[in-house]
């Protein structure tokens, strides 16, 4: 009875975790960039019971061996980089990825990735997010737009181009994306961006639409990869699976009081 109720403590610690999980998918449905969590379950140390499988002999054939497992635990809980869709905006600083890729920032101690392309200029035309972090382009440096430009543009390539004061065409920087040997190892730092880790590999930036990297879509911008319709059946998993754990605690301790009783 003992080992049934720590099995069904640790399955709900479990579906708590998964409902955090979840509620936080929701909870950014409508996050630039955004792309969803998962969380998967293993199974924990099983005990032998008896004396274990044993090979058929003299005549006899094998035996399986008897084993009661002792509940589950979190097994991990990944980030999905699937493709979130492209919503029209319009507004030429804003910047879709349709592909692999990320863009690179700098917030002035070190340099994240996002996936969030809504960009905006400072004081002094250059090219930021909204936290002010600057965008690196492809000389690692950031993109300036002059104040005295007619107007600009940003091509599929990333290339930034103005109409300058007297007219001419001009090209003020070139924006990169960054792609990772494993992205699913980046970890989240907060504000719609990613810091590499040991796991992700280091990031090789590259022009948009070169060697597998998505292409930038000026007047878009990425939103969630969030389906509402599998969070909230997930939620629903989530909470049956809890209320079912509960129930085999509430079970056992039934039992238990059967067992004492017995004394009477």
């Amino acid at each position: 009875m003992i080992k049934s109720m720590y099995s069904s403590i640790a399955g709900m610690k479990n579906f708590q975790q998964k409902l955090d999980v979840t509620s936080n998918n929701i909870a950014n449905v409508n996050t630039f960039g955004f792309k969803k969590g998962r969380a998967t379950f293993q199974d924990m140390i099983s005990q032998q019971m008896g004396g274990g499988a044993q090979a058929a002999a003299g005549g006899q054939g094998g035996i399986n061996g008897k084993q009661v497992g002792m509940g589950s635990k979190m097994g991990s809980i990944d980030t999905v980089h699937t493709q979130g869709s492209l919503q029209n905006t319009g507004r030429q600083l804003d910047l879709g990825i349709t592909g692999e890729g990320f863009f690179q920032v700098n917030n002035g101690e070190e340099d994240l990735y996002t996936r969030s392309g809504n960009f905006y200029l400072d004081e002094a035309g250059t090219v930021v997010n909204a936290e002010g972090m600057i965008l690196q382009g492809a000389d690692g440096g950031p993109i300036n737009i002059p104040a005295d430009a007619q107007s600009f543009s940003i091509n599929t390539d990333g290339a930034v181009n103005i109409t300058n004061a007297a007219g001419d065409n001009e090209n003020v920087g070139q924006i990169a994306l960054t792609t990772f040997n494993n992205p699913e190892g980046l970890a989240k730092a907060g504000g719609s961006t990613y810091r590499i880790t040991d796991n992700s590999g280091a990031g090789v930036q590259d022009i948009p639409g070169v060697d597998g990297r998505g292409d930038l879509i000026s007047g878009t911008l990425e939103m969630s990869n969030v389906d509402l319709a599998d969070e909230f059946t997930e939620m629903i998993v989530a909470q049956r699976g809890f209320q079912a754990n509960t129930r085999g605690i509430t079970t056992a301790d039934e039992i238990l009081q059967e067992l004492m009783s017995l004394k009477r």
